[in-house]
């Protein structure tokens, strides 16, 4: 019967143990070997020891101190304290069973061994349902946990977690996930956990409802959410897929416009995605407008340098204004290069540990009074310049663009020209320039140490054209970052001397014996070294025939031969952006019976000086987001006729061309503003005129403009001829409408216009702006025109086109390009109303680096 009691009473003790098992196959107990206890009279006994057996994979140690069954305590037997014991072990989650025995009971002395069964470890996943790229996505968010965690609910719903969050940052909101498990005969006690997910559909928003908005209307409302878009038949695109991180991002945007508003204590209650059907969500917002606060007056501490009245006026804002922290912190801190804040004329004056902070001293009814406390610091002056991580470019080539010269004051405005200038040498990317101020406060001068990363930067050039009803192939090879003076030092050569800046260009065009044109330049943009006086000096030969041979009465070729030597130099007036560039130009042009020109046969000979002014404030040679480009450029040649006593009405052909003759006007313009957000808006325009000294000898057969196409057609490439890309028509067809006949019209062609105009406005997108690409979208109009006399000249009177297009620049290919445009006019007598939708160019980079 006492053994009956024993029973009994030892199932109670057990009972809470067994309550805690979380699987079916656990039944955690007390059992005593050999030995009775009493358990109507509890016995205080000492712990002699304690065992743990059936663990391999963790600390048996650590196991019993988690216990508490350490070896010397005292314990109460029976009591809760071996309950309490089991209890601990089995929180731990690392046991599929566990059993407390006693091996050893005396007097006043018991000895515990615990028994355990591990549960298995975590070797592998084995991931079902996702695509490939999901899949590896995911394995490396969980590859942490394989090898080392323990199987339980933990991980089940920490991997639950992850592939949630994944999948919702995807788009994928009604994600289902079941999980089994298989041995995995490679690791012992291991198991691969087998996940099996259904992705459900990517879902896009049905409706965004707001409540709480009493001043803010739910429409101005979703327009702040400018990532979440609700469906809208007007949508023709769509509104896109559901991102639960773009609408946390967009509700923070959402607070951010109202507090700009003026409505400080916006903020969102709460907000609930639900499902509305198995391809939409309804989003609910509900959110506290809070009173509209003004600004009330304005005080200033700390400033001695600049008088209150001049930082009021720079900061802008006044008493009664709208209460925005967003416009606040620009008119204080600035947003961009060219910032006109208070930060900024500080900055630019050397207060290189300048701070200001506005603080809201008082908040009564709608109003916000502030406190504008400076701390100006000392003035700095720059001292040591240094650049680093530059390999191949000498660092004279790279320091002779830094605008922050020792002795002179720090200049925020200095320093963010130098990270622009070092850009736009072409041989660093961009991204990665980065200009460290290092500050000696104990002489008030500071170190600027600029880190640079050196890109490919020397190009070749592989295309193709179609002219004359022949294909021309065009290889061109451009170093970028040329060295001439080591061009005896067979070290220097990898492949060829780099490092100091230099530009050598060679370019060759050929379609076998019909055409061959060759070229060759070379630039120096610091000749001598100390001075920003650019030096250049280029070459040209080409020739073009029916491919009759020599002597042939059919036979009809022409070869053009010129030289050009220029020299430039930048301007400080009226800005630094200015640059001024002469030139001389020499040009033989020898005709046999060639047609297209205003004579067949004969020699003539082109000797002109060209005068270009250009202001070039792009930010970005790649992809410029601000910024203007504008170029002006006079080419003129000797007025023979007006010199010399020919009589020009009467002079043969031969006379009347020998020397040519003509005044040329050129203007282009280009202008970058970024809109809202990446997006960017390009506007175009550009101007030709070429004209005469004496209407005897009437206007030049040679330097005509000719418009239309891809600008690469081989067969006029040198030909005296420039030629204006316009995308959508076909090359050389926008031809003046006073060329009605077929012979006019392909004289027309041939031998181009003497004045033009052309208007180009383009948005762009990029897509990838990364130091591997960048590549972006083009949408586009064009419009333009030419004309053979000022009389029928009309600046809106002009053939258009519109389309899409991509660009996409690689460190080793260089610029790709691709465009498709339609043309809205069209242009009778030529082939196919002078049509040409598709275009592409490619223009490749070669030449790595260590």
């Amino acid at each position: 019967m006492k053994r009956i009691y024993q029973l009994i009473v030892l199932l109670f003790v057990g009972l809470p143990a067994m309550a805690q098992v979380t699987r079916p196959q656990a039944t955690p107990s007390l059992k005593v070997q050999g030995t009775d206890l009493d358990y109507f009279q509890p016995k205080e006994y000492i712990i002699g020891g304690t065992t743990l057996t059936g663990a391999s994979f963790i600390d048996k140690e650590v196991i019993i101190t988690l216990s508490k069954l350490i070896k010397g305590e005292t314990i109460l037997l029976p009591s809760e304290a071996t309950s309490t014991a089991i209890k601990t072990l089995w929180s731990q989650g690392l046991f599929d069973d566990i059993e407390l025995n006693i091996s050893k009971l005396t007097d006043d002395t018991v000895y515990f061994d615990i028994k355990v069964v591990e549960r298995p470890r975590l070797s592998s996943f084995e991931l079902n349902g996702l695509s490939k790229s999901q899949k590896t996505d995911i394995t490396e968010k969980l590859n942490s946990k394989s090898g080392k965690t323990i199987i339980n609910e933990n991980t089940y719903n920490s991997t639950t977690a992850v592939i949630d969050k994944y999948l919702a940052e995807k788009g994928y909101f009604f994600t289902k996930i079941d999980y089994k498990t298989k041995p995995d005969p490679n690791m012992e006690n291991g198991v691969v956990l087998q996940v099996f997910v259904e992705r459900g559909r990517k879902v896009k928003v049905q409706k965004i409802n707001f409540t709480g908005n009493k001043e803010f209307k739910a429409a101005q409302l979703r327009k702040y959410l400018k990532k979440t878009k609700q469906r809208a038949f007007y949508k023709i695109f769509g509104p896109g897929k559901y991102s639960q991180e773009k609408f946390k991002e967009d509700k923070e945007k959402l607070i951010a416009k109202m507090q700009d508003k003026g409505y400080r204590d916006a903020v969102i209650l709460r907000d609930s995605v639900y499902r509305n059907s198995d391809k939409t969500v309804g989003i609910d917002i509900d959110i506290y407008e809070g009173p509209k606060y003004y600004v009330g007056n304005i005080t200033w501490a700390g400033n001695a340098k600049y008088a209150t009245k001049d930082l009021t006026k720079v900061l802008g804002i006044e008493k009664g204004d709208i209460f925005s922290e967003e416009k606040l912190g620009v008119k204080l801190h600035g947003n961009g290069a060219e910032s006109e804040d208070v930060s900024s004329i500080y900055l630019n004056d050397g207060y290189l540990t300048f701070n200001v902070e506005p603080v809201q001293t008082k908040i009564y009814n709608d109003t916000v009074d502030l406190e504008i406390r400076i701390y100006e610091g000392p003035q700095y002056t720059n001292n040591r310049i240094t650049v680093k991580g530059n390999t191949i470019t000498n660092d004279r080539v790279v320091l002779r663009q830094v605008r922050t010269r020792p002795g002179d004051k720090f200049s925020k405005e200095q320093l963010i020209r130098t990270v622009r200038d070092i850009g736009q040498l072409g041989n660093f990317d961009e991204s990665k320039t980065v200009p460290t101020p290092k500050p000696n406060p104990a002489d008030g001068t500071v170190d600027i140490e600029y880190a640079v990363e050196e890109k490919p930067s020397d190009q070749v050039e592989l295309s193709g054209g179609f002219g004359g009803g022949r294909v021309i192939g065009t290889i061109g090879l451009t170093f970028n970052n040329f060295s001439l003076r080591n061009i005896l030092n067979p070290k220097a050569y990898k492949p060829l001397p780099k490092g100091d800046g230099q530009k050598l260009s060679i370019r060759g065009q050929t379609n076998a014996k019909y055409y061959q044109s060759y070229s060759f330049s070379f630039s120096e943009p610091w000749l001598g070294g100390k001075k920003p006086v650019s030096f250049g000096i280029s070459a040209f030969t080409s020739l073009s025939s029916n491919g009759a041979s020599a002597g042939s009465s059919n036979l009809q070729k022409i070869r053009l031969n010129g030289v050009t030597v220029s020299l430039g130099r930048m301007l400080k007036w009226p800005d630094n952006y200015f640059q001024l560039t002469h030139s001389i130009n020499a040009q033989q042009y020898i005709l046999n019976n060639y047609p297209g020109y205003l004579f067949t046969t004969g020699t003539s000979y082109n000797f002109n000086l060209t005068q270009e002014i250009s202001r070039d404030s792009r930010n970005s040679p790649i992809f410029p987001t601000e910024g203007s480009f504008f170029k002006f450029t006079i080419q003129a040649t000797p007025p023979y006729s007006l010199l010399n006593k020919v009589n020009y009405e009467t002079a043969s052909d031969k006379k009347r061309y020998t020397f040519t003759e003509y005044h040329k006007w050129k203007f282009e313009g280009q202008w970058f503003q970024r809109l809202a957000g990446k997006l960017v808006v390009k506007a175009q325009a550009q101007f030709g005129f070429l004209g005469s000294y004496n209407q005897a000898v009437g206007q030049s057969a040679f330097e005509r403009f000719k418009l239309g196409g891809d600008g690469m057609q081989g067969f006029d490439f040198l030909q005296g001829s420039e030629l204006i890309t316009m995308r959508g028509y076909a090359n050389n067809v926008v031809i003046p409408s006073s060329a009605t006949t077929p012979g006019q019209i392909n004289i027309a062609q041939q031998s181009g216009s003497p004045i033009y105009t052309k208007y180009v406005m383009e948005l762009r997108y990029p897509v990838i702006a990364s130091q591997q690409a960048t590549a972006f979208i083009v949408g586009f109009a064009e419009g333009g025109n030419t004309w053979n006399k000022f009389s029928d000249y009309n600046p809106f009177n002009v053939r258009r086109s519109a389309g899409i297009g991509a660009r996409i620049f690689l460190p080793i290919f260089g610029m790709l390009g691709i465009d498709y445009g339609i043309p809205f006019d069209k242009i009778p007598g030529v082939q196919d109303f002078g049509r040409q939708r598709f275009m592409f160019s490619i223009a490749q980079q070669l030449g790595g680096f260590n």
